[in-house]
C-alpha cells in the first residue's frame, strides 16, 4: 500500500531558529525540510545566517535577530508571513550559547549570579516562548501547524554536573511542549520536543566527543540525524503525534554503565 505525501513538505513554510552554524542542528533541519519541499526561514544572532541561506537557495530567507527580544520574534515571523504568505511550522532551536553573547551560565549554583541565571533561561527557554507566541496566529491559519521545541537529554532525561541553568531551561521546554499540545490540539496544531544527546557539531569539545564514544552506539550523532527526527515531526505523517519528547541519543539514556 502506498502512503503518498506522509513526508512531503511541499507548499509548507517552516521557521527554524538558531540556524546560523554550518554544522548545527538548526541548519541541518532547515536543509532537510527544504529537500522535502518546504520553504524555510532561518534565524541567527549573527549575519552568518545569510551564508546558510545561500547554501539552500531561493527557497530560503534569513533573518538576524536576538530572540530573547519579543520584538525580534515578531520580526522573524513577519519575514515568513510577508515573504511566503504563510507559516506552517516552527522549530525552536535557538539556545545553548549564543556566539554573540559572552555570558555563560554554568558552574555550581551558588556561583551563578542572578544575571547569568536570567540570561541562560532567556536564551534557552524564553526564545521558544517568544517565537511560538508570535507564530500562533499564523499557525492557526495553517490548519495543520507544527511546533517542535529542541530540548536536550540534559534536564528532561538526565543531568550534567555544573549545568543547573541549562538543565532547568531544557526541562522547561518539555513542560511547555506538553502544555501547548493540550491547549492547541483543537486548532490541529501538534507540539512536540526532541531531546538530543551528544552531537558532533563544530563546537563539540574533546570531552564531549569522548562521552559520545561511551554510549551504546559508540559515537555522537550527526546533526542531520537529529534534523531527520525533527523533519518527521513537521511532516503530515506525524499528525497524530503530539505532546511527546523524542529522545535522540544513541541509547545513552538507557545504559547504566559507562
Amino acid at each position: 500500500m502506498r502512503l503518498p505525501g506522509l513526508f512531503d513538505l511541499s507548499e509548507r513554510v517552516i521557521l527554524v531558529t538558531g540556524a546560523g552554524s554550518p554544522n548545527g542542528i538548526g541548519f541541518a533541519t532547515a536543509r532537510i525540510a527544504s529537500d522535502l519541499g518546504a520553504r524555510v526561514v532561518l534565524t541567527s544572532t549573527t549575519e552568518r545566517v545569510y551564508e546558510r541561506v545561500a547554501e539552500i537557495g531561493p527557497a530560503a530567507v534569513g533573518v538576524v535577530g536576538d530572540l530573547t527580544d519579543p520584538a525580534a520574534a515578531e520580526r522573524v515571523v513577519a519575514a515568513a508571513t510577508e515573504g511566503f504568505g504563510r507559516l506552517d511550522g516552527v522549530v525552536a532551536n535557538a539556545g545553548m550559547v549564543s556566539v554573540s553573547d559572552p555570558l555563560v551560565a554554568a558552574g555550581p549554583l551558588e556561583e551563578i549570579e542572578p544575571v547569568a541565571w536570567r540570561a541562560g533561561i532567556a536564551r534557552n527557554l524564553d526564545t521558544a516562548y517568544h517565537v511560538v507566541r508570535a507564530a500562533l496566529p499564523a499557525l492557526r491559519r495553517s490548519g495543520a501547524g507544527r511546533i517542535v521545541l529542541v530540548a536536550s537529554v540534559t534536564g528532561p532525561v538526565m543531568a550534567m554536573r555544573h549545568e543547573p541553568v541549562y538543565a532547568a531551561a531544557k526541562a522547561g521546554l518539555v513542560g511547555l511542549a506538553r502544555a501547548l499540545a493540550l491547549d492547541l490540539a483543537a486548532d490541529a496544531i501538534t507540539v512536540n520536543a526532541v531531546a538530543p544527546g551528544w552531537i558532533a557539531t563544530g563546537s563539540q569539545t574533546p570531552h564531549e566527543a569522548e562521552q559520545g564514544r561511551r554510549i551504546p552506539l559508540g559515537r555522537s550523532a550527526r546533526p542531520e540525524e537529529v534534523g531527520a527526527g525533527i523533519a518527521w515531526l513537521l511532516s503530515p505523517g506525524a499528525a497524530y503525534t503530539t505532546g511527546q519528547c523524542l529522545v535522540i541519543d544513541g541509547g545513552g539514556a538507557i545504559a547504566e554503565e559507562r
